[in-house]
């Protein structure tokens, strides 16, 4: 005869049901679990998302603000150098016109010692028996017309004129007799002359360069000078 226990196996069918209805629970709370980390993960990668752009932000800021101030510097730089060289240029006209100032009144008194000079050179070159009734000189050249007692003494003058380094190769006119007793002749001679000595020659008189003056007019001027 076979017995069965129908109270346990009824024990054992209700005690599976029982297992079967927690293993949907089980699953529904690790999914609840997986899906909160994803959330945080989410929210932690979004957080530091946003500090790596709030950095960057402050730190693109900080490199604006620099580029900024150096752009300012500069720009005061600037005006300052341009404000210096306005100086400078202004300094260098100033300059310039005084040396230019400097330059015409040195010119000036030149062409003031440029008559005399020549006056004392032609003297100094007039020998004697001759002497000079009239000169003129303008536009650098001489015009002379004098007298001496003999052709050979107005010939020794011609010779000086030549060998002057302020005068250049002197031109003379005609020498007419003009008295036989005493013998008095007349003569006219040109030249040109120029402060500056003439080259591979010395002077004992500081040279300058040739300046068309003023017309200067001599007349009665008595012999002497320096001979042959």
């Amino acid at each position: 005869m076979i017995k069965i226990n129908l109270v346990r196996e009824g024990r054992a069918v209700r005690g599976g049901g029982a297992v079967q209805a927690a293993t949907p629970s089980v699953a529904a709370a690790q999914a609840s679990a997986a899906a909160n980390v994803n959330n945080i993960i989410i929210i932690a990668f979004l957080i530091a998302a946003a500090v790596a752009a709030g950095a960057y932000w402050f730190i693109m800021k900080g490199k604006l603000t620099n580029a900024q101030e150096q752009v300012t510097s500069k720009q005061a730089e600037a005006q300052k150098l341009e404000a210096i060289i306005k100086d400078v240029e202004a300094y260098q006209k100033r300059k310039d016109s005084l040396q230019k100032r400097i330059d015409l009144i040195n010119q000036l008194k030149q062409n003031q010692k440029g008559p005399v000079r020549v006056l004392d050179r032609i003297s100094q070159d007039l020998p004697d028996l001759v002497w000079l009734d009239r000169m003129s000189m303008g536009g650098g050249a001489v015009s002379i017309v004098g007298r001496g007692l003999n052709p050979n003494a107005i010939a020794n003058f011609v010779d000086n004129i030549k060998n002057d380094p302020m005068f250049e190769e002197p031109e003379l006119g005609s020498v007419t007799l003009v008295s036989a007793n005493p013998l008095i002749y007349t003569f006219d001679m040109s030249f040109h002359f120029t402060y500056a000595p003439k080259p591979g020659e010395a002077t004992g008189t500081a040279g300058a360069t040739t300046t068309a003056g003023a017309t200067t007019t001599t007349q009665g001027a008595t012999p002497g000078g320096r001979k042959p």
